[in-house]
């Protein structure tokens, strides 16, 4: 879940007054999303002339609002307007919010008015959006699988001497533990327990059917 947007934060975000330009606020806001980092924050004191630590804590303001906006789906001005207090400067409360839905999603047209204040914002970066999808944590996937079937044999039964069993080797990835997460799985089954899975996995594929039909 994401983390609240405190007055402290607020408090933060006031110090973007001390930027040299629009584009400044840009670089910063969007730099920010990514999480908070001693690079970006001594190129953000630099860039606003301020104590590391205060852009530390700006920066780290700033990646804690993109989160909210995103985690909530504020799509819309209005939505991203009404996070801020009443007293946060005008003209900055509308730059951040026009950089934030630049940010968000896809291409879309947005309007919206804050106390008679227009904001045209023409959102053409899906870039966060693109990275949470990319980078959400992830159940492992099935990538192959394969089977054979082998005949078990015993020495204290004569009537289980040729009895038939499948081996099934599922192959696995997990793209949360990143780079090479390959593993394999085999297990062993008998009649009974593959007529059961078999059964089971036709209830799954009419039940998906049905689904994808509506």
């Amino acid at each position: 879940m994401a983390a609240a947007v405190s007055p402290e934060h607020f408090n933060n975000l006031q110090l973007l007054l001390k930027a040299p330009s629009k584009d400044a606020v840009r670089d910063v806001c969007v730099q920010s999303h990514r999480g908070p980092s001693r690079r970006l924050a001594e190129t953000t004191a630099a860039t606003l002339s301020i104590p590391a630590a205060q852009a530390a804590q700006l920066v780290q303001s700033l990646h804690v609002l993109s989160h909210h906006v995103l985690f909530y789906n504020l799509s819309s001005p209005e939505q991203i307007l009404e996070v801020f207090p009443e007293s946060f400067h005008s003209s900055l409360k509308n730059l951040i919010t026009k950089i934030l839905l630049e940010n968000r999603s896809a291409s879309q047209n947005c309007h919206g008015t804050d106390r008679s204040i227009s904001l045209d914002v023409r959102v053409s970066s899906p870039t966060w959006r693109t990275e949470a999808v990319s980078n959400q944590i992830s159940l492992p996937q099935l990538k192959e699988l394969d089977w054979r079937v082998d005949m078990v044999t015993s020495s204290d039964s004569v009537s289980r001497m040729s009895v038939p069993t499948c081996l099934v080797q599922f192959k696995m990835e997990d793209p949360s533990a990143g780079g090479e997460s390959a593993s394999a799985v085999t297990v062993e089954l008998g009649r009974e327990s593959l007529d059961t899975i078999l059964d089971g996995l036709g209830r799954i594929r009419d039940q998906l059917s049905v689904v994808a039909g509506k």
